[in-house]
């Protein structure tokens, strides 16, 4: 029941700014800390080894951390609060329909605010780039900020919650394939990997009953392995049957292109506003579906 609370604080408060703007969020507190990982130790040899002892490390940190909050009298209310804190549902839902609102207004106000929730490059998105990379992150980030969080958090708690985005965080920091990263942050996407994988296809799933669209599972186990990440690939896939978009395909990063298949590509190829408010109503769907979820969890036996 914890979890219920947590899902719906998140999702009637979302990150209120008079809060955040005076402490320092604790996903903001972990980056900190990777980045100081990364600069202390991401140098000379061994640099895989150092990585993994890296996130191994700090996901201990973690865990231990959340299991220390979460004894502490009354814990449920902490438990809550702080579960509440690393959901983001209300936030996933205003950046992504800062996009929609700032596209009516025309393609380069849309490319100002889809760069804040993409790493691609966006000066020359043209209007169903910049409705595709919105509605890709939407359902990524669906997986990653609510589903995936609650996931952990019904497993194992709040420890299991901390250490997912202590990970999570890590990965989006280190986890990628440069000459600076490849070594040192691999333990850490490879982590992130395993503790997305079940929450990446149940979003898959949450996605196609919300949309009542149940093509949508079928595509996403067809499609999803056309995505780089072994997870990722399954709500973006099982997002484009429901919205009958194809999704994916080339893009630019630091100015070099990046071939990339589309996903569902017999679905339309031009999206725009209006296909960007269905993927914010499917989210919210889909938040209503894990929160029924959760009940069901909670419920005695």
């Amino acid at each position: 029941m914890t979890l219920v609370f947590a899902l719906i604080l998140d999702a009637v408060c979302g990150e209120p700014r008079w809060l955040w703007s005076r402490a320092p969020h604790p996903a903001v507190l972990m980056g900190r800390a990777v980045g100081w990982c990364d600069r202390r130790f991401n140098a000379g040899r061994a640099r895989r080894v150092k990585g993994g002892l890296t996130i191994a490390s700090l996901g201990g940190l973690g865990f231990g951390i959340g299991w220390l909050i979460e004894v502490l009298p009354p814990g449920w209310l902490w438990s809550t609060l702080l579960a509440a804190i690393l959901l983001a549902q209300r936030s996933l839902v205003a950046h992504v329909q800062a996009v929609a609102d700032a596209l009516r207004y025309g393609v380069v106000p849309g490319r100002k605010a889809v760069a804040m929730i993409v790493g691609r490059d966006t000066e020359q998105m043209s209007e169903a780039e910049i409705a595709r990379a919105a509605i890709e992150s939407a359902a990524e980030n669906l997986s990653d900020g609510v589903v995936a969080p609650a996931f952990w958090y019904l497993l194992l708690g709040l420890p299991g919650i901390v250490l997912y985005k202590v990970t999570n965080t890590a990965d989006s920091m280190i986890g990628h394939r440069t000459p600076r990263h490849a070594a040192f942050g691999w333990a850490a996407a490879r982590l992130d990997d395993v503790l997305n994988w079940v929450p990446a296809r149940l979003t898959a799933i949450l996605i196609a009953a919300a949309s009542a669209t149940p093509t949508a599972w079928r595509v996403a186990c067809r499609d999803a392995n056309l995505h780089r990440s072994p997870n990722a690939g399954w709500p973006e896939a099982a997002m484009a049957a429901a919205l009958n978009t194809a999704l994916s395909g080339p893009r630019n990063y630091g100015g070099s292109p990046t071939p990339m298949p589309l996903v569902y590509p017999e679905g339309r190829r031009c999206p725009g506003v209006s296909e960007i408010e269905v993927a914010i109503a499917i989210l919210w769907r889909s938040w209503v579906l894990l929160v029924l979820l959760a009940l069901v969890c909670a419920a005695p036996r």
